[in-house]
């Protein structure tokens, strides 16, 4: 009798640390303030001024990033879509390349993902590693946050790829439809 007791344990244990994904430990926080004095298609934006609408922030770098490039039409798409509905996607810029940052080459990549939203720079990956990086192991540095009307966290695409068609696009693109509405 205790053996399939232990079994079943083993079992459940091992079930709850396959469902534990990186940053869920974040979900329901609050998101925290960005910090960003560079904004481009935008006056400087306040996270605490966008309350009341429901916020999608994706960190991205240049087109030579695969993912990034892959995610844009996403973002574009949802954008499109979400903003006369009350979404506000914001793009955020972190610089990965070893030549300096220079302004002009960001507003240059933000044409060329054709992006008609807000997008701030990361200088120093300062908000990222504040809300996704500091003290973590994580795989990618392109991460998602959905935060809701009232600054909660409430869905985040741990990076890499979120491409039009794909499931996470379309967890996603939900999980906006669903937040909208609320």
């Amino acid at each position: 009798m205790v053996a399939p007791l232990l079994l079943a344990l083993a079992l459940s244990a091992h079930v709850v640390v396959a469902e534990a994904a990186p940053g869920n430990e974040l979900l329901g926080k609050t998101a925290q303030p960005w910090e960003a004095a560079e904004w481009i298609n935008s006056p400087p934006l306040a996270l605490a001024d966008l309350r009341g609408k429901v916020v999608l922030v994706r960190w991205f770098t240049s087109p030579d990033c695969p993912y990034c490039s892959a995610t844009a039409p996403a973002l574009n798409q949802l954008d499109a879509d979400f903003r006369a509905r009350g979404l506000v996607v914001v793009g955020m810029y972190h610089h990965k390349a070893k030549s300096p940052l220079e302004l002009k080459q960001v507003r240059g990549w933000v044409g060329d993902y054709k992006f008609a939203f807000p997008v701030a720079v990361d200088r120093d990956w300062r908000t990222l590693h504040r809300w996704w990086l500091d003290g973590r192991e994580r795989d990618f540095t392109s991460v998602s946050f959905l935060i809701d009307k009232k600054g909660f966290i409430r869905r985040i695409h741990q990076g890499g790829s979120m491409a039009l068609g794909t499931k996470d696009y379309s967890e996603m693109r939900a999980a906006i439809g669903r937040l909208v509405t609320e």
